[in-house]
């Protein structure tokens, strides 16, 4: 009894031990409302589904308008997608179906071996890129490649309503022409937009494989000749 009474001493004068009503409790257990409000606004949990796609369009469009009117700008990486590349690859594809060339003998592009030109030449672009230092992620630039394949695309489409009038001399001369413009502006929106994410001294190594995967698609669009 006297060792638990002895033991007990120390802890004898917390019962007397009381906080003044004067000491401010420090720090805040508030929940902030504003937050939460404003995370409330950016949610598109709510939102219809027809704004949803509308306001998806919308972004598309305006990165057409960027490869328009190409500049060094990060519009394009800022906000990549792969719906305007897809759109665009599977119009191509389709625009150059029905040729002479798709004949079993000459084996020509068919809509899978577009598919593969387009999507692993773009990847193999994009790793190359990496391999020399670029900072531009993988997906920014297979949506760059992608998107600045629209000339190449508006070209075909000239093309075909071209080689109705006839495939002569007047007719190649016209074909040509648009598909070196269209190349040449597909190489240059995708080297304005891809100029700044690449080192300096390396850029040339950078420009030759988007050359040369432009001129493979350009090739393509003006060997196109319609079947009989």
């Amino acid at each position: 009894m006297a060792a638990a009474e002895e033991a007990s001493r120390p802890f004898a004068g917390l019962s007397d031990v009381s906080i003044s009503e004067d000491i401010p409790v420090e720090g805040d257990i508030a929940v902030p409302i504003g937050s939460s409000r404003r995370d409330d606004e950016f949610s598109t949990l709510d939102e219809p589904v027809k704004e949803t796609i509308l306001r998806d369009l919308r972004a598309v469009g305006n990165k057409f308008v960027h490869v328009l009117y190409p500049q060094r700008s990060s519009a394009l990486l800022r906000d990549w997608d792969l719906w305007g590349p897809l759109l665009l690859c599977v119009t191509l594809a389709l625009l150059l179906q029905g040729g002479a060339a798709d004949s079993d003998e000459q084996g020509g592009p068919q809509f899978a071996e577009v598919f593969v030109i387009v999507w692993f030449g773009s990847i193999i672009i994009t790793l190359n890129s990496k391999l020399l230092g670029g900072t531009i992620s993988f997906f920014q630039s297979l949506c760059v490649l992608g998107y600045c394949i629209m000339p190449l695309t508006v070209a075909m489409a000239v093309c075909r309503i071209v080689l109705i009038g006839g495939s002569g001399t007047v007719s190649f001369a016209v074909r040509l022409a648009v598909v070196i413009a269209s190349f040449s502006w597909s190489t240059f929106a995708s080297t304005a937009f891809l100029a700044d994410s690449q080192p300096p001294n390396r850029k040339a190594l950078v420009v030759y494989p988007v050359f040369l995967f432009y001129f493979v698609i350009g090739w393509m669009v003006l060997t196109f000749s319609p079947s009989q």
